[in-house]
């Protein structure tokens, strides 16, 4: 539990059975639910010892862990003092940036279509235009800020001294042939002296992947469909007749050949792993790094086999917040470890804070419905967590969660049991919204460390 003082700095984050202690003698109150926040009513950061902690990040393409680890020196058992490492808080971040590129592409095809309709529309921009400098798609900003956000957050309510972070560059070309390249080889890609139709016709042989025809016209079909995030790398793509390729459509290619096992097997096996995760990391680690060094404390740069060899050493099996606790130097030759792991893990999904559209289009991208000018009703914002006492009726009783408002004031409240309409006479605001949800999870991860949670 993170602790703040009298003056709202942070102290030492302590045990949540200390927290309940804390909060029943009086001696505390709540200044945040989630994360779980209380403050100190009779003591100043000037009356505390603090050491600090160190701040562990895991960079993910689709989800980030974080850390807050202190490092203590302790005996072992030949009497030796040994510097070991003890993780406080774990958190994993879980990024909306396959959200934030759908809805893009979702804005574009509707352009694209009343351009194509000579419909009202607005000229399409050069393609050449200049960028700013270091400039990222949103989607790609999106996971910078939304790491950097809650990092800085983590900041406020503990007293972090260092940051460590995890800082990989994946080899893409060497992923994609599926081996690892030396020299020269690096020079020539799969089609290097060709195109993807002449590689197509010599390797599958002039013939339908799909049905087998011969001696017809062929065209480019992508196994993994543009629509579902397909991607135009050779390794997606195959030839199929007109016939095939019109009736596959936007189906996944296990639907389309279930009845075919011998044939799908033999297109599976030619698909390789998409490489968007590792060009999002390649993309924004240097500028996350240079982000996080606004916060104030020192950022240190680890690789990530470092990390691979501590986690194995340590025994702990892989996750985003077990590789942010094995992040950085942890001196194993001399006993060093980490001994204890959080059993409890802080789950921060980023759900935005609602959309700037004000009609609700059809399926052509025309407005359909007028959405609301204003985003809050009877003093409250969808995501606010409240507390909810209906006093009648199925759902009488006490409830907690976030809020769905309405204009007519009978928001939505989602409960475990379920989502119930509450008037927002019966509503107590306990916080704001700020564009994410929490939640907890059990660390399923077997650790050989002395002490869990």
């Amino acid at each position: 539990m993170f602790v703040l003082a009298k003056d709202r700095r942070p102290l030492m984050p302590c045990h949540p059975a200390r927290a309940r202690e804390l909060l029943n003698s009086g001696r505390a109150v709540i200044h945040r639910y989630l994360p779980f926040t209380i403050r100190l009513k009779d003591r100043t950061r000037a009356d505390s010892e603090v050491d600090g902690v160190q701040l562990r990040i895991d960079p993910g393409s689709q989800g980030t862990g974080l850390a807050l680890t202190d490092e203590k020196t302790e005996t072992d058992r030949r009497g030796r003092a040994v510097l070991v490492r003890r993780g406080l808080v774990t958190a994993e971040l879980r990024h909306r940036g396959e959200q934030i590129r759908h809805c893009m592409e979702q804005r574009a095809g509707y352009r694209r279509r009343r351009r194509s309709a000579n419909l009202r529309h607005r000229a399409p921009r050069s393609d050449n235009r200049t960028r700013p400098v270091r400039w990222l798609a949103p989607s790609l900003r999106h996971r910078v800020d939304t790491t950097l956000s809650l990092a800085h957050r983590l900041c406020r309510y503990a007293p972090v001294t260092e940051i460590h972070v995890e800082s990989v560059a994946f080899d893409t070309h060497s992923m994609g042939v599926g081996k690892q390249l030396q020299g020269s080889e690096y020079r020539n890609g799969t089609l290097a002296g060709t195109d993807a139709r002449a590689f197509l016709l010599a390797t599958g042989g002039r013939v339908c992947a799909y049905c087998g025809a011969t001696g017809v016209p062929l065209n480019i079909d992508h196994i993994l469909p543009s629509s579902r995030s397909g991607s135009s790398r050779v390794s997606n793509l195959v030839l199929a007749c007109a016939p095939c390729n019109q009736a596959k459509g936007s189906k996944p290619v296990a639907e389309f050949l279930a009845d075919q096992p011998e044939r799908l097997a033999r297109i599976r096996a030619q698909t390789r792993p998409p490489l968007r995760d590792a060009a999002v990391m390649n993309s924004t680690r240097r500028q996350l790094i240079e982000a996080l060094g606004v916060l104030g404390p020192p950022v240190h740069a680890w690789t990530g086999i470092r990390t691979q060899r501590n986690r194995a050493a340590t025994g702990l099996d892989k996750t985003h917040t077990t590789d942010a606790l094995a992040i950085g130097e942890l001196d194993r030759g001399n006993g060093g470890r980490i001994v204890r792991v959080p059993a409890r893990v802080l789950v921060v999904k980023s759900t935005g804070r609602g959309s700037y559209a004000r009609t609700t289009p059809d399926r052509f991208g025309f407005p359909r419905l007028q959405r609301a000018r204003t985003k809050q009703h009877f003093g409250y914002i969808t995501g606010d967590l409240v507390r909810a006492t209906p006093t009648t009726g199925k759902w009488a009783g006490t409830w907690n969660g976030r809020i769905s408002v309405r204009a007519r004031g009978q928001h939505s409240l989602a409960t475990p049991a379920g989502r119930i309409n509450v008037s927002y006479r019966n509503l107590r605001l306990l916080q704001r919204g700020d564009g994410y949800a929490y939640d907890t999870r059990p660390e399923p991860v077997s650790s050989p460390s002395r002490k869990t949670g």
